[in-house]
């Protein structure tokens, strides 16, 4: 496996494929990829049943868009819409790893998806939160108890919500977590995608 000098892309068998963001933490990008692996594990035990492949699929773009594997190239200042995606496919990945109880921080996604300036995403990464929220997927709270993230100050935690899709139930061919529009906030711009 050979890197291209500027670092962008891994050559793979004769093929190129994006890299990782350098910039994630090395604690994040470590819980990233356990959930990338465990996705691509339930794509093969998901054989021969469609709408389990497409759920573990979902898992699978959802892990590569937080690392940055596709998506809006992580070299590039990203649209508004690009960083709100990358946002939310940080948030469901790190909820989707860790125990169905636990909990994750704004600032997990922000850090993943804004580089060494995540602060500034930090607004973001808590409004995207808000648009997760208000459709049951997750929830936001403080000090153990929910609340709206537009309203509140201070440190949140996000936690899955009543609306988190239960792998074992069945949701049908599209799973809920990965639509476009989850965690999209209305009116965010999205610029032409970038030539890979």
């Amino acid at each position: 496996m050979e890197r291209t000098p500027d670092g962008r892309y891994l050559m793979i068998g004769g093929r190129r494929w994006r890299a990782t963001d350098p910039q994630i933490p090395d604690a994040l990008q470590t819980e990233l990829v356990a959930e990338l692996m465990a996705a691509r594990r339930a794509v093969q035990s998901a054989h021969g049943d469609p709408a389990a492949t497409a759920r573990a699929r979902s898992r699978v773009h959802d892990a590569k868009l937080a690392l940055g594997e596709r998506g809006e190239p992580w070299w590039e200042p990203p649209s508004a819409a690009g960083l709100q995606d990358r946002l939310a496919a940080a948030i469901r990945s790190l909820l989707r790893h860790r125990k169905p109880g636990s909990t994750i921080c704004p600032s997990d996604a922000a850090r993943v998806a804004g580089g060494a300036d995540w602060h500034s995403t930090m607004d973001t990464a808590r409004e995207v939160a808000g648009g997760l929220a208000a459709q049951g997927l997750i929830e936001v709270r403080q000090g153990g108890v929910r609340v709206d993230p537009a309203e509140a100050r201070g440190p949140l935690r996000l936690a899955r919500g009543p609306r988190w899709p239960d792998p074992d139930a069945g949701q049908g061919e599209r799973d809920p977590l990965t639509s476009p529009s989850v965690g999209r906030i209305a009116g965010a711009a999205r610029r032409p995608p970038a030539t890979r």
